[in-house]
């Protein structure tokens, strides 16, 4: 894809492909440095996809070479020192960390990552539902060699994906890894040669879009909370939950389309 006009500070280009939405992360010439904008502009998107009923999956990908080599740090540790977030309050938190005063994200997020997927990187796309990686992927969190902290979900999501061992080697020295190690840990699910990893990410996300949106949404969330609160929480929704499905049009939809052995028409309602 080519990537649009890019200003100095960068910026998250979106694009409407039926019901998917496209996220390109837009300052190649920086290697995707975040940068403030960056961080609004992406947080942004997220919320248009969780709020605009014709879009049912999100893509984030890169355009250039790499996907992002993480913060941009002159423009964001002033932030830092003040504690402040380059998100304004009452969107979705694209790091989906159930922050007081930000949403959480309820529709599916597929991620494509190459080249340099450094810090922010890592933690975005652990925070996502699918990631396609290309085999030509560098993965680095690094914040130790910088002086501070991955705050943004690497030091939850990492144990949690491969345990607390594997977490330790990688938070705690900030080496490099690469794709084959990163699909070991359960960082990524799939792995492609480079250059096919944002049609692969499609495929999957027209494959989940074809699905029944509530349907979609309810089981994202509900494994969510399984992982997060355990699955005497989650259990607990199931009976409730199942009930709202089943008295919606696409599960008389699901049904009607098996009886007449024809691919369903999913409205989600």
């Amino acid at each position: 894809m080519q990537a649009p006009d890019t200003p100095p500070e960068g910026s998250i280009a979106t694009e409407r492909r039926g019901t998917v939405l496209l996220i390109g992360i837009n300052r190649p010439a920086k290697y995707n440095g975040f940068t403030p904008p960056m961080f609004r502009q992406l947080a942004e998107a997220y919320t248009l996809l969780d709020d605009d009923p014709a879009l049912r999956v999100g893509v984030l990908h890169a355009f250039g070479r790499h996907f992002t080599a993480g913060l941009d740090l002159p423009t964001i540790a002033p932030l830092m020192r003040r504690g402040e977030k380059a998100i304004p309050l009452g969107l979705v938190e694209p790091t989906d960390l159930g922050t007081p005063e930000y949403r959480r994200r309820t529709k599916p997020m597929v991620v494509a990552v190459k080249g340099i997927t450094y810090t922010l990187g890592i933690e975005l796309m652990l925070a996502a539902d699918v990631v396609v990686a290309a085999d030509d992927c560098r993965f680095s969190q690094l914040e130790v060699k910088r002086g501070i902290m991955a705050t943004g979900g690497a030091t939850l999501r990492m144990a949690e994906r491969a345990g607390l061992g594997n977490a330790m080697l990688h938070l705690l020295t900030g080496d490099e890894f690469g794709s084959a190690e990163a699909l070991r840990l359960n960082f990524v699910q799939r792995v492609v040669p480079a250059g096919h990893e944002l049609d692969e990410a499609l495929r999957i996300a027209e494959k989940i879009a074809a699905q029944a949106p509530l349907a979609v949404v309810a089981t994202r969330l509900n494994a969510l909370k399984a992982v997060e609160e355990g699955p005497l929480a989650a259990m607990q929704e199931f009976v409730a939950t199942q009930q709202q499905l089943a008295n919606s049009d696409d599960a008389r939809e699901g049904v009607l389309s098996f009886i007449e052995r024809r691919p369903p028409r999913f409205s989600g309602h």
